[in-house]
C-alpha cells in the first residue's frame, strides 16, 4: 500500500472561520471519490481534554466510542463522514505535555535537558502520524486549532514544517483557511489580512499551497489573482468559501470551486473519479424543501450559545430531512421556567427535548417541563440529565415521593431516585471519572423503543454521566407504570425509561446525538420527530373538528 499522505489545515486572521467544516468538507470530497481518509484535530490549550470545561468555553464536549472527551469539531468530522473517530483524533497541548513529563520521569529522555523542540515537536509529529501509520487510510487531514501567530500554536505549527520537510514533496500540504473581509464604508473586499496570515505563516517556514478564503461577497477574477500573487499560490488554489446557508452546502460549494481536485494533484494522486455525492445531495434536497414543519422546545441551561448543544440541533437537521420536515428548535432556558410562566413558554410546542446538563441551576425548570409534556400528551425525549429529570418529576408527582431528587443536586433527599454508582462515590478529580464511551443495552421486547431501533433486541450507545437511576426504586416505577425498557445487562444499570400510556415518552441516560450522522440519522430523533409530526397533525384536526 502507498505511505499515507496529509493535508494541514490552518486559520489566520481570526478564528471560528470554520477550519472544522472546510476540513470535514474536504474529507467528505476525497471519501466520495474513493480515497479511505479520517481527520484529526490538535488543540492548542492545556487541558487534557474538553471534558472539564465549561460548555460556554468551548461549546460542547464531544464522546466517541473509546470514552475520549473530545472537541466538537470531531462531530462535524463523523456527521460528514459516516466514520467513528477515537482518543487518537483529538489531541491537546495539555496531553502532549502531560505525555512528555512522564516520559522524563520514566527516564526514557536519559538525563537529557527536555525542550520544546526536540521533545515536544517529536511528541506532536508521532500523534500526527498515529492514524497514518495504521496503514487504514489514504489521506490524513490534520486540522490545527488557534489561529496562525498565536503564541500557543508556535510549537505545532514547527511540528508541521519538520513533517513537511521529512515526509518530502507530494505527501503532505497546507490548507490556509483566511478572511477577506468587505469594508462597508470603501464599499469592497480587502486582501491585505490574508497577505499578512500568510506571510506570519511563512515566517515559521511554513508556504501555504491551497488558500481557503471566507468571504460574505463574491471573489472576483481580479481579487484572486492578487491573492495568488502576493500570497505565492497558484491562481486555481485561490479556494473562495462564501457564507453558506447550511454547513451541509459546503462540500458541494468546496467542490465546485476544484478544493478536492487541487489538493489530490498537490498531493501526486489520481483525480479522475468525480466524487459520488448522489446520497448527500439527497439529503440536501430533502432538508431544502420540506413539506411541513414543527416546532420542538429545548429545554437547556446553556441556550445563548448555539454550539452548547451541536450535536442535538445536528440531529434534528439528519431526522427532520429524512421525515420531510422542518424542525424549528426553540431554546428556553431552564432557569427562568417558573410556576407563573411556564404555560405560557411551553405554549406552541409539538415536542419537548430536555436536554444533557450537570450541577443543579436550572433543573425545577426542566423538571416542570417533563411534567407538562407528560400531562398534556406532547410528545418528550429527555437526553441524559433530561432522563433523570424525568425520574424526579414521576417520583414526585405520581409516586407522591415527596422531596425526590438526584444526590447530585441535593446529598440529603428523602428519596434519591438518581444516585452515585458505588465505585464513584470516592472520586475527588472530575476530570474522566464519568461513565464515558459506548456501553451496551439490551432492549424490551414489545416497547416503544425496541419499536424505534427496528426491532432490534441489544443496541450500544455514548455516554457521559456520572449519576444512575436508583435500582431501589426500580419496582415502584414499574408499578405506576413508568417502564425500564432498556438495561445494561452487565451492570444493570438502567439505560432508558418510557411511559407505554403516553403518545411518545422516552428518556435515555446516554447521548444518542452523538451517533447521528447524514448517510445514518439517529432511530430517536427519526421517531421522535415522527411522534411530533404526528402530534401537531392531530392537534391541527382536532382544532379543525
Amino acid at each position: 500500500m502507498a505511505a499515507t499522505k496529509y493535508v494541514f489545515v490552518t486559520g489566520g486572521v481570526t478564528s471560528s472561520l470554520g477550519k472544522g467544516i472546510i476540513a470535514a468538507s474536504l474529507a467528505k470530497l476525497l471519501q466520495a471519490r474513493g480515497y479511505k481518509t479520517t481527520i484529526q484535530k490538535l488543540d492548542p490549550y492545556i487541558n487534557v481534554d474538553p471534558g472539564t470545561l465549561n460548555p460556554y468555553e468551548h461549546g460542547e464536549c464531544y464522546v466517541t466510542d473509546d470514552g475520549a472527551e473530545t472537541d466538537l469539531d470531531l462531530g462535524h468530522y463523523e456527521r460528514f463522514l459516516n466514520v467513528k473517530t477515537s482518543q487518537a483524533n483529538n489531541v491537546t497541548t495539555g496531553r502532549i505535555y502531560q505525555s512528555v513529563i512522564e516520559k522524563e520521569r520514566r527516564g526514557e529522555f536519559l538525563g537529557k535537558t527536555v525542550q520544546v523542540i526536540p521533545h515536544i515537536t517529536n511528541e506532536i509529529k508521532e500523534r500526527i502520524q498515529l492514524l497514518g501509520n495504521t496503514g487504514e487510510y489514504d489521506i490524513v487531514i490534520t486540522e490545527i486549532g488557534g489561529t496562525v501567530g498565536d503564541i500557543e500554536s508556535l510549537p505545532y505549527i514547527e511540528s508541521v514544517r519538520q513533517l513537511l520537510w521529512e515526509l518530502g514533496d507530494n505527501n503532505a500540504i497546507v490548507v490556509h483557511l483566511t478572511l477577506v473581509p468587505f469594508l462597508s464604508a470603501a464599499g469592497e473586499l480587502k486582501t491585505k489580512p490574508t497577505q499578512h496570515s500568510v506571510k506570519t505563516l511563512m515566517e515559521s517556514g511554513i508556504q501555504a499551497d491551497i488558500l481557503v478564503c471566507r468571504t460574505e461577497h463574491e471573489l472576483s477574477d481580479e481579487i484572486k489573482e492578487k491573492l495568488a500573487l502576493f500570497c505565492n499560490v497558484k491562481r486555481e488554489a485561490v479556494i473562495q468559501s462564501i457564507d453558506a446557508s447550511t454547513i451541509y452546502d459546503v462540500p458541494v460549494m468546496m467542490h465546485e470551486e476544484g478544493l478536492d481536485t487541487v489538493a489530490l494533484r498537490k498531493l501526486a494522486l489520481p483525480d479522475d473519479t468525480p466524487p459520488d455525492l448522489t446520497q448527500w445531495n439527497e439529503f440536501l434536497d430533502r432538508h431544502k424543501h420540506p413539506k411541513s414543519e414543527v416546532t420542538v422546545g429545548l429545554i437547556g441551561k446553556y441556550v445563548e450559545l448555539q454550539d452548547s448543544y451541536k450535536s442535538i440541533l445536528e440531529s434534528f437537521t439528519h431526522a427532520g430531512a429524512i421525515n420531510e420536515v422542518k424542525v424549528n428548535v426553540r431554546s428556553i432556558h431552564s432557569e427562568y421556567i417558573t410556576h407563573a410562566n411556564f404555560e405560557q413558554k411551553m405554549k406552541g410546542l409539538d415536542g419537548i427535548l430536555v436536554a444533557p446538563g450537570f450541577g443543579e441551576r436550572g433543573i425545577e425548570g426542566k423538571i416542570k417541563a417533563v411534567r407538562y409534556a407528560r400531562e398534556n400528551g406532547i410528545p418528550f425525549l429527555g437526553i441524559c440529565l433530561g432522563m433523570q429529570m424525568a425520574v424526579i418529576e414521576f417520583g414526585r408527582n405520581v409516586l407522591g415521593l415527596q422531596g425526590a431528587n438526584s444526590t447530585e443536586m441535593d446529598e440529603n433527599t428523602p428519596h434519591p431516585v438518581i444516585s452515585l454508582m458505588e465505585e464513584q462515590k470516592n472520586i475527588k478529580d472530575k476530570g474522566g471519572t464519568m461513565r464515558l464511551g459506548a456501553w451496551a443495552c439490551d432492549l424490551k421486547k414489545g416497547s416503544l423503543v425496541q419499536k424505534v431501533y427496528h426491532g432490534a433486541t441489544h443496541i450500544s450507545e455514548r455516554h457521559r454521566h456520572r449519576y444512575e437511576f436508583n435500582n431501589a426504586y426500580k419496582e415502584q416505577y414499574e408499578k405506576a407504570g413508568l417502564v425500564a425498557s432498556g438495561i445494561n445487562s452487565d451492570t444493570q444499570l438502567v439505560e432508558i425509561i418510557e411511559l407505554p400510556d403516553h403518545p411518545w415518552f422516552i428518556g435515555v441516560q446516554y447521548h444518542p446525538e452523538y451517533r447521528s450522522t447524514v448517510a445514518n440519522p439517529h432511530p430517536l430523533f427519526v421517531g421522535f420527530v415522527k411522534a411530533v409530526q404526528l402530534h401537531k397533525k392531530q392537534q391541527t384536526n382536532a382544532s379543525l373538528a
